[in-house]
């Protein structure tokens, strides 16, 4: 302990020098005062790691020294040993009971002065480290208390705001959509599949089953598999470490480690390309992540699962491009979410909630929505469901100026007159007579695809894909069905393969 700092307080010059010189000679940083008076103020301004403090001294003696060091917070730490004649034993206890820790006897034995300081000096570290070490754990937990409040303040926030209560319908279809979320909040472990086509809002279903239940504290991670390339699929999904591949210059947790102990939502999981889909069921099972590159360094996590899509696994698993095993293991429960166009009862009520919401964004007073404004998006078939809308309801609000909306601010449902509606009429006769021959239902997958074709003649895989927001897989699939029933003809082959509406009797061709 050489180099601390010791106060030497005693009002005889004699034993103050002989102190200060065995210390110094020591290597110990000395202070001396020849009072307890001055003794206070030095203390005051520069504290001490230890004090020698005689008991016997004229006007502030030693015990009072003391009493008032120890009743004060800034000095209250610093040990002090008292020094005291040999025959002063009432002077030690006094000494103990003011605050002292040790006594020291004139004369001076050296090796008892120094085995008694160096000892005093240790415990006084270690009592600070310990304290310090205390604190910072008090620190900690304080902060963690109030990270732990904020984050059920926020899960409260974000529950209230995905909630049940926030979605608007009323329609029996998406009533049972809403009792399905409500009771999927009870089971924090069961896995759901959501199914529905693009826009009708399965992040939105997901995000309510999250918040809305158990596992609201944790993570909500969203991840879209169809955007994530194949080469990266693993790493993306598993993390990797520093110089696992070409461009790893750190390490970084994949998705499921970010979602630990919350929810990993998969939307449009039927784009998962095979070889991923197998290593997606192996953490699924056995609930074990192993970052690539990372020689067996493995990780346990709990998480829930959640997928949507807008394919129809069932039939991309009869196909071959999708695992069937995987597909009973995310659909432990499957919502199914109807299409705006089968709850169109659900429109003025979606309509007017957008209008209030997107205006109070804005900055404007709601507009008022004309009869025949919402007569025309009663009718419409909303391909994009209630993501168009609201796509629809934002652009009629700017386009309305203030005043109430009326169809032409609708903009995609413009009704088309004169030449360009003469233009279009053996469009619509072939569609017309498309439908009425069509074996599938309208507003299906199979049935749109058709409709497609009579009005452009050919779709691609990529066209498909487009129009109905699905997976390559997904495409594939339709495509083929199609051509094997003979509802369509496939010309050309690889990546210029089309598939064409065979041709109706009597009705003309659209192809150039």
């Amino acid at each position: 302990m050489r180099g601390a700092t010791i106060l030497v307080v005693d009002d005889i010059d004699a034993n103050r020098a002989v102190l200060c010189q065995l210390l110094d000679a020591q290597g110990y940083t000395v202070a001396a005062a020849p009072s307890g008076e001055v003794a206070l103020k030095l203390v005051q301004s520069d504290p001490p790691e230890l004090i020698l403090l005689d008991v016997v001294m004229p006007g502030l003696g030693g015990l009072e020294t003391c009493r008032r060091l120890k009743q004060n917070s800034a000095s209250a730490h610093i040990p002090i040993i008292f020094i005291t004649a040999q025959n002063e034993t009432r002077g030690v206890v006094d000494g103990f009971r003011a605050g002292g820790v040790d006594y020291i006897t004139k004369p001076f034995q050296e090796e008892e002065v120094f085995v008694r300081i160096e000892t005093h000096l240790k415990n006084h570290r270690l009592t600070r480290a310990l304290q310090e070490e205390v604190d910072r754990r008090e620190r900690a937990e304080s902060a963690l208390q109030r990270a732990d409040q904020q984050l059920s303040i926020l899960s409260e926030q974000e529950a209230q705001r995905w909630g049940v209560s926030g979605f608007v319908g009323q329609s029996p279809a998406f009533s049972e959509v809403l009792n399905a979320i409500r009771k999927l909040q009870r089971f924090p472990t069961t896995n759901v599949l959501i199914l529905g086509e693009s826009g009708v809002g399965k992040e939105l279903i997901a995000r309510a089953i999250h918040y809305g239940g158990a596992t609201a504290k944790g993570p909500f991670i969203p991840v879209n598999c169809s955007a994530i390339p194949q080469e990266l699929g693993e790493s993306t999904f598993f993390g990797h470490v520093k110089g696992a591949f070409s461009g790893a210059t750190a390490d970084r947790p994949g998705y499921f480690t970010q979602a630990d102990g919350g929810t990993l939502f998969l939307d449009e999981v039927g784009d998962m390309p095979l070889d991923l889909q197998t290593k997606l069921l192996r953490v699924i099972e056995d609930g074990v992540v192993e970052p690539v590159g990372s020689s067996g360094r493995r990780k346990k996590v709990t998480l829930r699962i959640l997928a949507g899509t807008n394919a129809e696994l069932q039939s991309d698993v009869d196909a071959g491009g999708f695992r069937k095993d995987l597909y009973f293991r995310l659909a432990g429960y499957a919502i199914e979410v109807p299409p705006l166009r089968k709850r169109r009862e659900d429109i003025p009520l979606l309509v007017k909630y957008f209008i209030k919401r997107l205006s109070d964004e804005m900055g404007m007073p709601a507009p008022e929505l004309s009869p025949s404004a919402l007569a025309k998006l009663e009718s419409y078939d909303f391909p994009g469901n209630v993501r168009e809308l609201k796509n629809l309801v934002e652009r009629a609000l700017i386009e309305c100026g203030g005043g109430p909306i009326c169809p032409p601010h609708l903009g995609l449902l413009t009704t088309k007159t004169g030449a360009a509606e003469e233009a279009d009429s053996g469009e619509r006769s072939r569609d017309s007579e498309l439908k009425r021959t069509s074996r599938f239902p309208p507003g299906s997958d199979e049935e749109r695809v058709l409709r497609y074709v009579a009005v452009n003649g050919s779709i691609s895989n990529p066209q498909c894909r487009h129009l109905l927001q699905i997976g390559v897989h997904r495409a594939s699939y339709l495509l083929r069905k199609l051509s094997e029933a003979g509802d369509l003809s496939r010309t050309n082959v690889g990546k210029a393969t089309e598939y064409n509406l065979p041709a109706l009797e009597g009705a003309p061709s659209n192809r150039a």
